[in-house]
């Protein structure tokens, strides 16, 4: 039985030599561990005897988190998160089992990213933590904002005007500022309640999820950019199945935290990965879900770049609209 990597190595990685030895030992970890990934790593022909570098590591597609328990522990999760979808589909579900892995996880990429969350006033259009304590995207602005202890954070999905006003009265103060919404509440506000505030970070996690009309990526930010006077926009990449996220400060061009890392695969042979640049599936690399699956085969499209971003572009045919998904472009 191999050993539970510590997870101070998780947030400890200076190179990719460092990453690779690390997400071997996890990759050992969880195959000993879950029996789910497991099961799918033998059908494969995979297994610690003839897996020896991050190439051959095997992807769990994604869809397994939706009827499966997909663990790398024994007991009871402190905490379950589960994705919103779409009426009709079926919802999937993270057995979380040390919260503060997740919050050190995000802590961290923010900081890395943007700083210390205690220097904003953190305002967002999603839910209420008490509508969706069950949302890890809620969890972790929730969480953000009460780490920002700043007196106007908070959520206003329901209150649109009376965020345009304190938005105004913020950024007249001076105040640093990060908006936080999904797609479709942002282009309501910027529609209905445009307010000049240039130097706020405003930042999109994707849906539409049926409220409004898909549109490209592009336009979307750019109607949002003219409403705010913004120079661009920024956007999160994360997932119910992750406990780690992406960022992107404009172009939708996302970089990841060193824990964190995105191959592309073969859109017909999905054990195969493409060139830089070229189009295929996302396969996520997430060493904070230590206890879960670490390796995940998103239903995401999108492409590497040479210089190690990477860009969402759209979704398989026929796969369920996600809450945190980005736009289509």
């Amino acid at each position: 039985m191999s050993s539970i990597p510590d997870p101070d190595r998780i947030f400890s990685i200076a190179s990719m030599i460092e990453f690779e030895g690390l997400a071997l030992d996890i990759f050992r970890y969880q195959f000993s561990q879950n029996a789910v990934y497991r099961s799918f790593c033998l059908a494969l022909n995979k297994n610690p005897e003839n897996v020896y570098g991050l190439i051959q590591i095997p992807f769990l597609p994604i869809s397994a988190f939706q009827n499966n328990r997909v663990v790398s522990f024994e007991g009871k999760e402190k905490i379950m998160f589960t994705s919103s979808g779409t009426t009709g589909s079926i919802p999937s579900k993270h057995f979380v089992l040390e919260p503060s892995l997740y919050e050190r996880s995000f802590t961290e990429g923010f900081r890395r990213f943007y700083g210390d969350a205690a220097e904003y006033c953190i305002m967002a259009l999603l839910p209420g933590y008490l509508e969706r304590s069950d949302s890890s995207l809620v969890y972790m602005v929730d969480n953000l904002m009460r780490r920002s202890g700043h007196p106007e954070s908070g959520f206003f999905l329901n209150n649109p005007a009376t965020l345009a006003g304190k938005l105004e009265k913020l950024h007249n103060a001076g105040e640093k500022i990060l908006l936080i919404g999904v797609s479709f509440a942002l282009l309501d506000l910027a529609e209905q309640y445009p307010v000049k505030i240039p130097n706020a970070i405003i930042m999109e996690t994707g849906g539409m999820k049926g409220r409004r009309e898909e549109i490209v990526r592009e336009l979307l930010h750019e109607i949002i950019s003219k409403a705010f006077e913004v120079e661009s926009i920024h956007s999160e990449y994360g997932m119910t199945e992750l406990l780690s996220q992406a960022y992107s400060t404009g172009q939708g061009l996302f970089d990841c935290p060193p824990w964190m890392k995105v191959a592309i695969r073969d859109i017909n042979d999905p054990q195969t990965y493409v060139r830089p640049e070229r189009t295929g599936g996302i396969n996520v690399i997430d060493l904070a879900n230590l206890h879960s699956c670490s390796f995940i085969a998103t239903q995401d499209l999108g492409r590497v770049l040479p210089n190690g971003q990477f860009e969402v572009l759209g979704r398989f045919d026929h796969s369920d609209t996600r809450g945190c998904n980005l736009m289509v472009s």
